[in-house]
């Protein structure tokens, strides 16, 4: 019953696409991975202090490129921006929480978690080499399932997505020939398949096309009771997707390695590891045009990590650390700040 209240507050935000915002609404844009935890986010923070959250889920790619034009008070993006490009459109940038993508799949008779998938198997099948359910490859790995020769249908994003640019990554780390002929960005050349819109659309579409493979946000797994896999890790063992599997893969992150605290926490070494475990990240001006604006925001944002880790570990995402958290306000103080060198929060 938990997910159900994401997807009330989910629909909440999103017809807030479609009304004149409220003043002291906050507007935002980008990532659908971390969409459900938003929503959810929001509807307990307008209870609180009667203040909107005016966010359209749209991709990372979208989120980016709102913010650059300036039309947004912030950008959502899971693929983090790298310093040049921070320096160069003069914005901040920090982690907001933590989660998993999941492969997910459309099999008669399969349910969740009953299915194991590795790494460079999921590339072969992602490039097209692996072209039907009985292969070979499937079945050494899952040597008691009952796999038919139902051709494989590959679904993926057809937007600028983080998710997206975190899959292909890991994609691109396990496999060199996935690396070599499609590597990773926020949209690739996808060798097959049929592309849909966010991570709402994979989801669908998976749900409705017999045979279908796809990969999701976990929590749109969970809300659209998809058939998700278990997953070989880089350790070699069989591990499942919880919230534990995706905290042991963020435990090592060294977050202050990259600029802006845009670490990939693909891959990442320990038994219980989860394999595609992902950051999303939040993107403001480091000199707003409205301080005030940006200034609010980061007030909502203070409040999530303050007060939604319960909500956040409820729609099974991983929030951020607190000694991380510590230092991302420090982060604030220093680099966020209005015409007159003020810091807006």
């Amino acid at each position: 019953m938990k997910h159900w209240t994401a997807l009330a507050a989910a629909g909440m935000i999103a017809a807030a696409a479609y009304v004149p915002a409220n003043a002291a609404d906050i507007s935002g844009a980008g990532a659908t991975f971390p969409y459900p935890i938003y929503a959810k986010w929001a509807d307990a923070y307008k209870k609180e202090t009667g203040n909107g959250l005016n966010y359209q889920s749209i991709g990372s790619g979208g989120g980016i490129k709102q913010i650059k034009a300036k039309t947004v008070t912030f950008g959502a993006s899971d693929a983090p921006l790298p310093g040049k490009e921070l320096d160069e459109a003069g914005l901040a940038q920090f982690p907001m929480v933590m989660g998993g993508i999941v492969p997910v799949v459309n099999l008669e008779g399969v349910k969740p978690g009953e299915l194991v998938i590795d790494g460079p198997t999921l590339a072969k099948i992602f490039m097209g080499e692996i072209k039907s359910w009985d292969d070979a490859a499937i079945k050494k790995l899952n040597p008691n399932a009952k796999l038919t020769n139902q051709a494989i249908a590959v679904v993926h994003r057809s937007d600028g997505s983080g998710t997206t640019y975190n899959f292909a990554y890991y994609l691109a780390d396990v496999s060199a020939d996935w690396k070599s002929k499609v590597g990773f960005n926020t949209s690739v050349e996808w060798p097959v398949g049929i592309g849909a819109k966010g991570n709402e659309g994979v989801a669908n579409n998976v749900a409705n096309t017999k045979g279908s493979v796809g990969y999701v946000e976990y929590a749109y797994a969970l809300q659209n009771k998809l058939t998700f896999t278990k997953m070989v890790n880089k350790a070699g063992k069989t591990v499942t997707p919880t919230a534990e599997a995706f905290q042991a893969a963020a435990a090592n992150a060294n977050w202050k390695s990259q600029p802006g605290y845009g670490v990939i926490l693909a891959n990442q070494p320990g038994d219980k590891s989860w394999p595609m475990t992902a950051a999303t990240w939040i993107l403001v001006y480091k000199q707003p045009a409205d301080a005030a604006a940006t200034g609010e925001a980061l007030k909502f944002f203070a409040w999530a990590y303050a007060k939604g880790a319960k909500m956040a570990e409820s729609l099974d995402y991983i929030p951020i650390p607190a000694n991380v958290v510590a230092d991302i306000e420090k982060y604030w103080k220093a680099e966020v700040k209005d015409a007159s060198g003020k810091p807006v929060f």
